[in-house]
Order: structure tokens, then sequence, then C-alpha cells
């Protein structure tokens, strides 16, 4: 850890809220971003401030007539490591994900973006690296190879499995297009272990239905 990770005891006890589609956060992870929206940009300049956690979270519904979206209950919140302020307004940060946290209540804001009432003790383990867990690798890259190529990903297969377990299992769930639903999945799972297995179903049943639709397409 570094020195400048938060203790569970300094989190607070409120964040603001991200809700971006089919973006995930999750504990250690990396996340960049490009923040242009007014209400986005008083969310960053104010967190700068002070404990610099934003809260990623997945909108559960869409809203066409534009009042705020419905959000899952569970957001992952990282603190903003990296900033850069660019020359057309908008600033480029980087998210470290420190741990998840349910969604209590959510707080009036005047300032745009929204705030809610964070529960953290369910999650107190996420501030730490996991234990040694039996990821499956070999079913996890039998799938990925030809998700992969589905999906028209480039990969070195060498740095991929020299890569430890949880920044490997978390960064495939972070990068890979899954929807939200099943980003979220991939949030809830209790532990790597459980998160791997998740993962591992999910680029399955995707090579599954690439498989499906060509061949639909070849009897056509």
């Amino acid at each position: 850890m570094s020195q400048f990770d938060p203790i569970f005891e300094a989190l607070p006890a409120t964040v603001p809220i991200f809700p971006l589609p089919g973006v995930l956060l999750l504990p250690r992870g990396m996340l960049p971003l490009n923040i242009f929206e007014p209400r986005y940009l008083n969310m960053v300049q104010d967190v700068l401030s002070r404990d610099r956690m934003i809260a990623m979270v997945q909108p559960c519904e869409h809203s066409s007539d534009g009042c705020q979206p419905k959000v899952y209950p569970m957001a992952c919140a990282g603190r903003i490591t990296a900033f850069e302020e660019t020359d057309d307004g908008r600033f480029l940060i980087s998210l470290k994900g420190v741990s998840r946290l349910k969604i209590a209540e959510e707080i009036a804001s005047t300032r745009g973006y929204r705030v809610v009432r964070a529960e953290w003790d369910e999650f107190r383990e996420d501030l730490s690296p996991p234990p040694e867990e039996t990821v499956d690798r070999k079913a996890l890259f039998n799938g990925l190879k030809p998700y992969f190529a589905s999906q028209g990903i480039e990969a070195s297969w060498q740095a991929l499995c020299d890569t430890p377990d949880e920044r490997l299992i978390n960064s495939l769930a972070m990068i890979c297009p899954f929807s939200g639903p099943e980003k979220q999945a991939l949030l809830e799972a209790p532990n790597l272990a459980e998160r791997a297995k998740v993962l591992t179903a999910l680029i399955e049943m995707a090579v599954l239905d690439t498989d499906g639709s060509d061949g639909e397409k070849t009897r056509q």
C-alpha cells in the first residue's frame, strides 16, 4: 500500500458519485477519466480540496426525461492520484480504486453533481490486497483468446501470464466491453476468486454468443 492510501477509519461519511454506464472501478484498479461536464468539473475541484475521493457507480436504468437516473446500491470509491488541466477547460484525472461501498441515501447538493452517504463496513477487507486465492487461469485463458479475437483486442499473452492474479482479474474486468449489469456483477462478487469465476463465465458466454451468431450467418 502507498503511504497516501487512506485507512478504513478515515473513509469519508459522504462521497460524490459519478454514474457512468459500462465503466467499472475496483479496489487498487486504475481508471483514467476525461472530465468536461460543468457539474463534474465542480466535483473534481471540490474533492481536490478535501479527500480526493469519487465513487464510480453504474446507472441501473436510462433516463430520457432529464431526470437523474437511478443507480445501483453498490459503488466503488477511488482516490485521485493524478490530475491535469487542459487548455480547452477539461480535467484529465486518474482514479485509484480504494473500496466498495453501499449507498445508504442520496444527499442534496448545490453544485450539480450527486452526493451519497456511504456505508463502508461490509468492505473493510477491500483496503488490503487479497490473500492468495485459487484462480483457474487455464479456464480463463481458454476463453480469453477467442474472446479477444472476436472483440478485435490485441494483447501480449506473456505479459498476461506474468501478471499477478488480482491485477489480472481486475484489469480484465474493467477493460472488457461488458454490459452495465455484467460490470455490476463483477463489482458485487464477494472476493477475487468469485470475481474470477464471474469473469470467466461472462467471457465464455460472450464466445458462445459470437459462435452462434457466426453460425446463423453461415446458414443464411
